[in-house]
């Protein structure tokens, strides 16, 4: 048994959250659409990747500053937006944004967080965007959008790759529920309807009945019209999509696939990057998220071309382990390993993470044990 005292890196959370969590609640963290496949492969693609380190390169400053549109931050290495954080903590959103705050980052909020734009705002300054799902009433989004904006959120990340809810088998096994302590604190006051118990995921009926399945590209161009924010696309898998992306005025693109709980059987997000990242052509910075759990997943991330990364799980299950300073020190693990990497590869600032740091085995699984 780990105790929190001897947490020495970001995986050994889950396994505490696990015991300490109710059932439903860690299922419904952890768990992936239907076999789970592209659940295991987020995490497997990164062991594909192996290093080509440079040696000696004079180390001894390491700079991991970086600008994500426009906004300078400590590190390349952010928060992604997971819902419910309340179910995990009673500070829920705000314990990870004052975390995030304290680390020099960036925190993304969750459209179904349980708690409201105006209550992360008022937990002081820090660099916050906002990831919008669009409902059927485009004036709730609308409203959202705004209330998002006063509160001083600097981005919106549009969501674009759950028309409808992946099949997550444990959600539909415990018939989750938002526990009834808990709102959806965004939605309180706009007519949208509760998430109720139901004979499979509640979550999934909540979501058949409130997001639009229409979403498309004109879509992207409307919410330019409501917001002067920046909009992030993200769910982009292909280099299809990611030049779609552009040409419809995306500001950044995400590489997701939503924490392998949508469609199963996508790639791994590191494995899908490179091909967004050539056909963005540097016109827009290209981030990723999904099975980050290592310093060196990031410097993996950055060598195939993203500008940098964001954190999903190990967010609520820091913050249920130890609130504020679990998930402080998931970003400091993180940052610690990464600036370590960073020094045994002979790189001193992230302009000199290059593709020649590294070598990928995507199409031969036996080069990696031949090697």
């Amino acid at each position: 048994m780990t105790y929190i005292s001897e947490i020495t890196n970001v995986m050994e959370y889950e396994a505490l959250a696990k015991e300490k969590l109710p059932k439903m609640v860690y299922d419904y963290y952890a768990s992936g659409a239907e076999d789970q496949w592209t659940l295991q492969e987020n995490r497997n693609a990164f062991s594909r990747i192996l290093f080509r380190p440079r040696i000696l390169r004079d180390v001894s400053k390491i700079d991991m500053t970086t600008t994500v549109l426009g906004f300078n931050i400590s590190m390349p290495i952010m928060i992604a937006p997971t819902a419910f954080q309340k179910m995990a903590h009673p500070e829920g959103e705000c314990a990870t944004a004052r975390a995030a705050s304290a680390a020099g980052t960036i925190m993304t909020l969750s459209s179904w967080a349980t708690s409201s734009v105006e209550e992360v705002s008022s937990t002081g300054p820090g660099i916050r965007f906002f990831q919008l799902y669009v409902t059927k009433d485009r004036n709730v989004d609308a409203q959202l959008v705004k209330r998002a904006e006063r509160a001083g959120f600097k981005a919106i990340a549009l969501t674009v790759d759950t028309p409808r809810l992946g099949r997550r088998e444990a959600d539909i096994k415990n018939r989750f529920v938002l526990p009834p302590h808990l709102t959806l604190k965004n939605y309180e006051g706009l007519y949208i309807g509760k998430m109720d118990k139901t004979d499979d995921s509640g979550l999934a009926s909540y979501v058949a009945n409130q997001i639009d399945r229409s979403l498309n590209w004109k879509d992207v161009k409307w919410l330019q019209t409501i917001t002067s924010l920046p909009i992030l696309v993200k769910g982009v898998l292909t280099a299809e999509d990611a030049s779609l992306a552009i040409q419809y005025g995306a500001a950044g693109i995400i590489v997701s696939n939503h924490g392998a709980r949508q469609l199963d059987y996508v790639p791994a997000t590191v494995m899908a990057l490179e091909e967004v990242v050539q056909a963005a052509k540097g016109r827009v910075p290209v981030f990723l998220d999904g099975g980050v759990r290592r310093g060196t997943d990031v410097f993996k991330a950055l060598a195939l071309g993203a500008s940098g990364v964001f954190v999903g799980r190990p967010v609520p299950f820091s913050l249920a382990v130890d609130g504020e300073a679990g998930v402080r020190k998931v970003l400091q693990m993180l940052r610690d390993e990464f600036e370590l990497t960073m020094a045994l590869s002979g790189c001193r600032s992230l302009k000199e993470i290059t593709r020649n740091h590294i070598v990928t085995h995507w199409d031969t699984p036996g080069a990696v044990a031949r090697l």
